[in-house]
């Protein structure tokens, strides 16, 4: 297997990745941080690399209008968004997911305004985890690429059929290099063989799609894409275990485990804070103390069979998210509470708020969060169900 190694930021990773998935149609739209993705891909189509329609759209939700249409023509699309740009796309999100069309969209994953900014805070993409798309998190930029492939492998299956989106955190990953690995393109496309549509609309076969559904059959199409989630779940596994014997790369599958099998205390977190987290945790384990670190790696389809494995052998859950569900807490605090619900001997679960626009989570904020939870789990209680960390009084 020939690997071509590349230095680069998550961002032209990410259009490395579309043009080694050799996608046919991109839709594209500038917003900061994601705006050198689709620059990249139109330097691409432009000197030969890329053999692709480029499609330059005046809004987020055109960019994925033309998607949706193009995927429903049968043919492999990409593009990619951030904060409001996600946000003005959302009804047309629906209609990617309703229609099964298995568009690949990355999130750069931006703080929502107002007040103004524009660094990484995951509420944009967790705003969108009802439309019935997967939702990938990467914690580098080599899974970055890898995911991309993966889930037009995952999407495109008949199982399936339900878009995704690919999520990186803004400047955090898009605007910082990193080594990455990257495959001969004849080895991916033994991975990922040309998609072949069941239907695609075709002006000398016509057929009506996604036109008006009765309440006779409305529930029966939504529990349809209920039961390609749960397809899903089954199938990023096998994808990623067979990318790892091909390629050498696996990312931990649903959830990265790191140094769980014997933790009293497992930190669970999403997309970076899952690389600063095993730090903590090695530097925790000097100190004789018994934690680990899972890292959510797939929100959509939720792991609630892993979450309840790991609760198994744990006394506590201290649950860091970069997102706030205003009015309620963490949103991966929800959910891991929410798998837990109906099992007995649950551990503790202690939710952390950290990172909202940008600010800096490192290893020594997730190690000061992490004794702060040492000391509730041997007092047996929570003492905060919800904290938010470094904020100012």
């Amino acid at each position: 297997m020939c690997i071509r190694d590349s230095i680069d930021t998550a961002n032209h990773i990410a259009a490395y990745a579309a043009k080694a998935a050799r996608v046919q149609v991109v839709a594209a739209y500038p917003i900061t941080p994601q705006t050198s993705i689709v620059e990249r891909i139109a330097e691409l189509v432009e000197n030969g690399e890329l053999s692709a329609e480029y499609i330059r759209v005046e809004s987020e939700h055109s960019a994925m209008s033309a998607c949706i249409g193009a995927a429903a023509g049968g043919v492999r699309t990409f593009t990619a968004t951030s904060s409001h740009g996600l946000a003005l796309m959302h009804e047309a999100l629906h209609w990617a997911s309703g229609s099964r069309l298995p568009i690949v969209m990355v999130v750069v994953n931006r703080a929502l305004g107002p007040g103004w900014n524009i660094w990484a805070d995951l509420t944009d993409s967790i705003s969108q985890r009802d439309t019935g798309w997967i939702q990938f998190y990467c914690a580098d930029n080599q899974e970055v690429f890898d995911t991309i492939i993966q889930a037009y492998k995952l999407c495109e299956n008949e199982q399936v059929l339900l878009p995704a989106m690919i999520c990186l955190e803004g400047f955090i990953l898009s605007h910082t290099y990193m080594p990455v690995k990257i495959p001969d393109q004849e080895k991916i496309d033994e991975f990922l063989p040309p998609y072949k549509p069941k239907w695609f609309l075709d002006i000398n076969n016509p057929l009506s799609h996604g036109n008006i559904v009765t309440p006779d059959w409305y529930m029966d199409f939504r529990y349809m894409m209920y039961e390609a989630m749960e397809n899903a779940k089954k199938l990023i596994p096998e994808i990623d275990k067979e990318y790892g014997r091909q390629f050498g790369f696996e990312h931990g599958e649903l959830v990265d485990k790191y140094k769980c099998e014997d933790a009293d205390l497992i930190l669970l977190t999403m997309g970076t804070i899952g690389s600063e987290a095993k730090v903590a945790v090695d530097n925790l384990r000097r100190e004789g103390l018994k934690i680990g670190s899972a890292r959510i790696r797939v929100f959509r389809p939720f792991p609630t069979e892993e979450i309840r494995k790991l609760a198994e052998n744990t006394q506590m859950f201290t649950v860091i998210d970069r997102a706030a569900s205003l009015g309620m807490e963490g949103p991966l605090a929800t959910e891991t509470k929410a798998s837990l619900y109906n099992q007995e001997d649950k551990p503790l679960i202690a939710g952390f708020i950290a990172g909202l626009g940008g600010r800096d989570v490192t290893f020594k904020t997730v190690e000061k969060i992490a004794k702060k939870s040492l000391e509730w789990m041997k007092k047996g209680k929570v003492e905060k169900e919800t904290s938010w960390v470094d904020v100012r009084d």
